[in-house]
């Protein structure tokens, strides 16, 4: 009678065990209270590299000084594509913005003011530059320059509900924006490992590791402010590292336990029985 009592208890033990396990690595930003103030690093602008490409537009409230200045790409009845400059108000209709690509040395060639050094401005100072640049040969008085990236993306790749790469035109994007872009992870996506390389100007790629659980850490991170062709990498959690070998996950079923407490009363049984 104490055996089957014995056993009962530790039946039920394991199952209430098993059941009431909860997984405390799945819930993002577990560190934020109600009222807490997460503070981050100083906002990260892109900043424009070789091999970038920009789309700049020159308006004023004169349009035939404005047009020498945007490039547009014109095709023509053969098929082939010519550049040729283009009022504002006619871009839309017959043709499309020209990309100015940042070349090796980092500069640009843009039309009438000839090389302009570009690396290392984000776009609102381009276009500040150019501004100045317009004013001071006394070309326009007025000039408008909007300046639009054409190329930035980034890769995400891993645990994510739609892995791909991602283009965006916004002066900083954060690492919850991006995989916010990607659908957000999957459940066997692990939060406190994501992967992040980034490449420097000088061709060097560097690693950073990121935790989602720990919001003040994460802000605090130099990849929280994403660049240009950042590489994203969401590992899978342990859980789903053990379905890629046989029996990984047994252990850590209820199934498993009731099986191994059902053992070990048969054998105290038996035990018990010899030892009579």
């Amino acid at each position: 009678m104490r055996i089957k009592f014995i056993g009962v208890l530790l039946l039920g033990t394991a199952l209430f065990l098993g059941s009431c396990s909860t997984p405390k690595n799945i819930s993002y930003f577990q560190d934020v209270q109600n009222g807490t103030i997460v503070t981050t690093e100083q906002q990260l602008d892109i900043k424009l590299k070789p091999e970038d490409k920009l789309t700049i537009m020159v308006s004023s409230s004169e349009p035939a000084l404005a047009q020498q200045f945007n490039l547009v790409q014109v095709q023509n009845r053969l098929g082939s594509t010519t550049s040729t400059t283009k009022s504002t108000s006619s871009i839309n209709s017959n043709g499309q913005m020209m990309s100015y690509e940042v070349n090796r040395e980092g500069n640009i060639n843009f039309p009438v003011l000839g090389t302009i050094h570009v690396a290392g401005l984000n776009r609102y100072q381009v276009a500040e530059l150019i501004t100045d640049k317009i004013k001071e040969g006394g070309m326009i008085k007025d000039p408008i320059v909007i300046v639009d990236f054409s190329n930035t993306g980034i890769s995400i790749l891993g645990e994510v509900s739609s892995p791909g790469r991602y283009e965006f035109n916004k002066s900083n994007l954060t690492i919850v924006d991006a995989i916010a872009m990607a659908g957000d992870l999957k459940m066997n996506g692990d939060r406190t490992e994501i992967l992040v390389m980034r490449m420097d100007g000088n061709g060097v790629q560097q690693g950073y590791r990121i935790n989602l659980l720990d919001m003040q850490q994460l802000a605090n991170s130099p990849v929280y402010y994403l660049q240009q062709d950042d590489i994203i990498y969401v590992q899978p959690n342990a859980k789903a590292k053990r379905e890629t070998t046989p029996n990984g996950n047994t252990p850590y079923t209820p199934s498993f336990w009731m099986s191994l407490t059902s053992f070990a009363i048969t054998l105290v049984t038996l035990v018990l029985t010899f030892a009579k």
